[in-house]
């Protein structure tokens, strides 16, 4: 009896192929898999940001801000860009060699901001292949 039932499981991503992976614009975006650099991860961030005041810039030209149309038109916003910035910071962590639960370090009040500021946007990622697959490119 060779296997040890109490050791953890072991998993196909480690393989000696060190090879960077080329993710697609939908992968990087809407996908949980993986790991993302920083030069995508601030692209990405970045994009939303313009989005974002686009999109408020023309629902304020619209003149909407009095009526009952403000708060849906919002959402239409809101909702994707939750899912695509939960996407990519969680792909962030799995570069850093970290679970994509550390998101929720953000809801630490003034240090938890801080940390997840400097550990996705600052600190490069693990060389390599790690336990979420190959690096980007």
């Amino acid at each position: 009896m060779s296997d040890n039932i109490y050791s953890s499981p072991n998993s196909d991503v480690m393989k000696n192929d060190e090879e960077p992976i080329s993710l697609s614009t939908k992968e990087i975006l809407f996908s949980f898999k993986g790991r993302i650099g920083r030069k995508s991860y601030w692209l990405s961030m970045l994009g939303m940001m313009v989005v974002t005041a686009i999109f408020m810039f023309i629902v304020v030209s619209m003149g909407v801000e009095g009526s009952g149309l403000q708060i849906p038109i919002v959402l239409i916003l809101y909702i994707p860009l939750m899912w695509i910035s939960l996407a990519i910071q969680i792909k962030r962590w799995h570069d850093r060699d970290k679970s994509g639960w550390f998101v929720l370090v953000s809801f630490i009040p003034v240090i938890g901001a801080i940390w997840a500021f400097i550990e996705n946007g600052c600190l490069a990622g693990s060389d390599g292949v790690n336990r979420y697959g190959p690096p980007q490119i």
